[in-house]
């Protein structure tokens, strides 16, 4: 776990955040009986593209790769915990998009999570994001921002 975590993700607004409720699998879990550590990331993206059909951001306007990842671990997830990952816009720009997230068990923080996400082309080059894009991710934007 870490200690080294972002409190400016903990003090979010998180009742606004989107939700999204995740399946945990029986596989999901290591030897110590806990969520393994990499299913996270798992969780993370399932969450996301949850998200940006919740918003209603089509499939041809959603051609992104994974530029960076940050992943404070806070505390174990636990084989039937109710596991549910909320996203909040922290940054859009003008080929990329900053989601912040915290995923949950049982209602309880045990994890935040800062994802960037490049818009690209056929040729996997940074390509400026649809204004309809722009518009979708809006409604989820952290108002005035986090201190890093």
């Amino acid at each position: 776990m870490s200690s080294g975590h972002d409190p400016s993700l903990a003090a979010l607004d998180w009742g606004r955040a989107h939700r999204a409720g995740i399946q945990m699998r029986y596989g999901d879990i290591d030897a110590m009986g806990h969520l393994n550590n990499a299913v996270y990331v798992q969780y993370l993206e399932t969450s996301r593209v949850i998200l940006m059909r919740d918003l209603g951001v089509r499939e041809e306007d959603d051609h992104s790769v994974i530029a960076r990842l940050e992943l404070d671990y806070r505390r174990e997830v636990r084989w039937g915990q109710q596991v549910v990952v909320e996203n909040l816009v922290e940054r859009v720009g003008r080929t990329s998009w900053t989601v912040v997230s915290r995923l949950t068990a049982d209602g309880e923080a045990c994890a935040y999570a800062r994802t960037v996400q490049v818009r690209v082309d056929a040729g996997h080059r940074p390509e400026p994001l649809p204004e309809r894009v722009r518009l979708a991710l809006a409604p989820l934007l952290v108002l005035g921002g986090v201190a890093r």
